[in-house]
């Protein structure tokens, strides 16, 4: 028992000497999903493990190819939409294996309204044809609000807004099993609220998307050798 755990820190720790060894900017996101994947399926593979290293060793394997193809394939979807995107007025960010799209009010919806402006409509026809093609993520889609009126207002208001985003791209053909919507009010500026300029940052719709993970594959994997 006691070396089992031994083993298991040694692997955990393995995790924080890859990543630490080298910057984010020297690794790409998919060498970042191997590494990541690689370590975890190993330790998952060793904590099963009674007997021997095999577990381990295949659990690592295993890992690592999740990771692998989990970081190519949002590299993938992020290089398309940047693409897509370029000239609308939405901001994509990479954040780890996920990606945020931000969407400023100003393109979206008009003030205080949570109906979207008709002109924002082939933005997101193109964002929903972009989703359909990926549909291993799951997708986050939250509104914000800066904090001009009452707490209550400016909650319900982002509910709102992030429900209209939701319907539309139901809409053009995205699964609602895949989305959902929250809203945050004014509860998370990214800007300050005492500048115009901030207060039309902190008006958003971010989507995020989260990529699916293989954990199903990796034990079922790991039970073929118990």
């Amino acid at each position: 028992m006691i070396m089992k755990m031994k083993r298991t820190l040694l692997l955990t720790g393995l995790l924080g000497v890859s990543l630490s060894a080298c910057t984010t900017s020297e690794l790409s996101k998919t060498q970042q999903g191997t590494i990541i994947g690689g370590v975890t399926g190993a330790i998952l593979g060793k904590s099963t493990s009674n007997h021997d290293d095999k577990r381990a060793v295949i659990g690592g394997v295993v890992g690592a190819a999740a990771g692998a193809a989990i970081g190519s394939y949002m590299d993938k979807q992020e290089q398309e939409l940047r693409t897509e995107m370029e000239g609308t007025g939405i901001e994509i960010d990479r954040q780890g294996d996920n990606i945020v799209l931000s969407m400023p009010d100003s393109i979206t919806f008009d003030t205080a309204q949570s109906n979207l402006k008709p002109q924002f409509y082939n933005t997101l026809n193109t964002l929903g044809s972009t989703l359909k093609q990926y549909d291993q993520t799951r997708i986050r889609i939250a509104g914000h609000t800066d904090s001009r009126g009452s707490l209550e207002y400016n909650q319900q208001l982002s509910v709102n807004r992030a429900n209209s985003v939701r319907t539309y791209l139901q809409s053009q053909g995205v699964p609602p099993t895949r989305m959902y919507a929250q809203g945050f009010g004014e509860t998370r500026p990214i800007a300050d609220n005492n500048t115009d300029m901030g207060m039309a940052k902190n008006r958003r719709v971010e989507i995020t998307l989260i990529p699916v993970q293989q954990q199903t594959q990796q034990q079922q994997t790991s039970n073929q050798y118990h």
